[in-house]
């Protein structure tokens, strides 16, 4: 028998995370990118942050950098650069994790599936040819093959190429 060893889920497992002062999607300070918080990119209307405990290896979130719950309280601003953004990630996640797939997804409250509900957030989430097999189906077991820090240096080039148009 093999072992899949993926030690930094045990804080989500055992439920000792802790949360972040403040909202998840608004990380301290002011830089556009922070490794400690897994900020990818940040800008004037927009955050990108990798997932700490991914669907699969590159789980992205992207959010708006204003804090609102629900996508009808969006500017027509923001709408356009959440887009922008999504479709940014999309290529920085095809270029440089070659997946076969992506999906994008948005809940909206808590009764939708959203863990956090009051500030809105996509999940862009990569996918490969059978990349959860048998292990997801029969044992309830996800495998991430790389950690989320190689995975952050990874993709963190290509997000600084982006403008981060001064937040």
């Amino acid at each position: 028998m093999k072992t899949l060893w993926t030690p930094w889920r045990m804080e989500h497992v055992l439920g000792t995370t802790g949360r972040p002062d403040g909202c998840l999607f608004e990380p301290p300070g002011r830089a556009d990118h922070d490794r400690e918080h897994l900020l990818l990119h940040r800008d004037r209307n927009t955050v990108v942050l990798l997932n700490r405990f991914p669907y699969a290896n590159g789980h992205l979130l992207v959010a708006p950098r204003r804090h609102v719950a629900d996508i009808t309280g969006l500017g027509p601003e923001e709408d356009r650069a959440l887009m922008a953004m999504l479709r940014h990630c999309c290529a920085i996640l095809r270029r440089r994790l070659r997946c076969d797939g992506i999906n994008i997804g948005l809940n909206l409250g808590r009764v939708a599936g959203a863990g956090v509900a009051d500030h809105l957030h996509f999940h862009v989430v990569p996918r490969w040819q059978d990349d959860h097999n048998f292990i997801t189906v029969c044992a309830d077991i996800r495998t991430i093959p790389q950690h989320i820090e190689q995975t952050f240096d990874q993709l963190l080039p290509d997000f600084q190429q982006l403008n981060p148009a001064a937040p």
